[in-house]
């Protein structure tokens, strides 16, 4: 059992904040730079996936859910697979989100029409 002092000792030396600012600082404008890049992308995701919502009618309320699919098929789609292996993650997130009751139409609509992922091929 390691000593509770000395776990106190390390967490210490672990979140010295002026370090940490330190290192943020240094950080910062490539963060800046990454975030500037990212969001406009993001957002306009995300008016897609809307427009993939409203024209299928689902009730507001459910929105967060479907952007919550958006978002992950989002992070699946920067990763550096495509074609039929893309396919298939978008296959699990489909299922993932219908178990949770969101409806399968308008998810394999948003996977086709927002990220341009075909379903995958049948074994």
């Amino acid at each position: 059992m390691i000593d509770p002092t000395k776990r106190i000792a390390n967490w210490n030396v672990g979140y010295n904040t002026e370090r940490i600012k330190a290192i943020v600082d240094e950080k910062r404008p490539t963060m800046l730079a990454n975030v500037t890049a990212l969001y406009p992308m993001i957002a306009a995701m995300e008016l897609q996936v809307k427009q993939v919502c409203d024209g299928a009618g689902v009730p507001t309320i459910q929105y967060p859910f479907y952007l919550c699919f958006g978002r992950e098929m989002w992070a699946l789609s920067r990763k550096d697979i495509s074609g039929e292996s893309l396919a298939i993650e978008a296959a699990t997130l489909i299922a993932k989100w219908k178990a949770r009751g969101l409806t399968e139409a308008v998810l394999q609509a948003i996977r086709t029409d927002v990220f341009n992922v075909a379903a995958p091929i049948a074994p």
